[in-house]
């Protein structure tokens, strides 16, 4: 029975990683809001040299965690993603604020071309007005909150997993790490602010993306399959332990999207 539930207050969210997704499987539905990390985008090369990006879905970390845990996943994402394009063009674009895409589980994986290829500034909580995502301000913190703002209108029970970039070891490193660590930062705070929202730190728990990780897992400056699917595992791996630890916060999860609810489970 043990093995079921929390019963190592030392664990570490990727201490266990259970080959079929764990009790991630509990979500029916899930949506992947990213970038090119999040699309399966496999960079090739042409005899001159010259790169080409190709985003192959069904390599990505959330059909590779569809077939795991035999949940639907949605994905909302396409190489070279912002929070901000996000939520200025694409969504409304690809019809991803319709409410016939609604999910119980949004894992929302933003950041990379925001805060590293084009340096932008993190932000604050303080650019986020809680009350009306439209006096959100103009910077990541304001646009990756209308994110989950947006979808909260759609799916009010749904849960949010903010996921974090992890630690590399690559050129510019102390600009990056000075990123990461302000964006993770954030994702604490936003979870604070919003409820069912809960952080997925890859930043502290994944493996440093070092020179080794990369020459295994990286096909150029993007994933392999390998690497693909070791992420679907770890996020997997991550859900699972965040419920393991939180069951009372899940365990009206087969409701969401529905008019029903057990209110005798209800906190006073």
């Amino acid at each position: 029975m043990n093995r079921f539930l929390c019963s190592d207050p030392n664990e570490q969210p990727l201490d266990n990683i259970p080959s079929d997704g764990g009790y991630c499987g509990i979500f029916r539905t899930i949506a992947c809001v990213g970038d090119s990390l999040s699309s399966g985008e496999h960079e090739s090369t042409k005899a001159d040299g010259s790169k080409g990006f190709h985003d192959f879905y069904d390599y990505s970390w959330g059909q590779y965690l569809a077939r795991m845990c035999g949940c639907r996943v949605y994905n909302f994402s396409v190489g070279g993603m912002t929070a901000k394009e996000y939520c200025n063009s694409f969504a409304d674009h690809h019809g991803y604020w319709n409410r016939e895409y609604a999910a119980q589980c949004y894992i929302i994986a933003l950041g990379v071309n925001d805060l590293i290829c084009r340096r932008g500034e993190v932000g604050s909580v303080e650019d986020v007005c809680v009350e009306d995502w439209r006096q959100n301000k103009d910077t990541f913190a304001g646009h990756y909150a209308k994110i989950i703002q947006r979808y909260k209108e759609i799916q009010p029970d749904a849960k949010f997993f903010l996921m974090t970039m992890p630690y590399e070891t690559a050129s510019d490193a102390e600009f990056k790490c000075g990123q990461t660590d302000k964006q993770a930062d954030l994702f604490y705070q936003l979870a604070e602010i919003f409820s069912n929202c809960y952080v997925m730190d890859l930043r502290k728990y994944a493996p440093d993306y070092d020179q080794e990780f990369r020459d295994t897992f990286f096909l150029g400056g993007h994933m392999s399959p390998v690497g693909y699917i070791y992420t679907a595992r770890m996020v997997a791996a991550y859900i699972d332990y965040i419920i393991r630890h939180n069951f009372e916060d899940f365990r009206q999860v087969g409701f969401i999207g529905t008019p029903y609810r057990n209110t005798t489970y209800d906190k006073e």
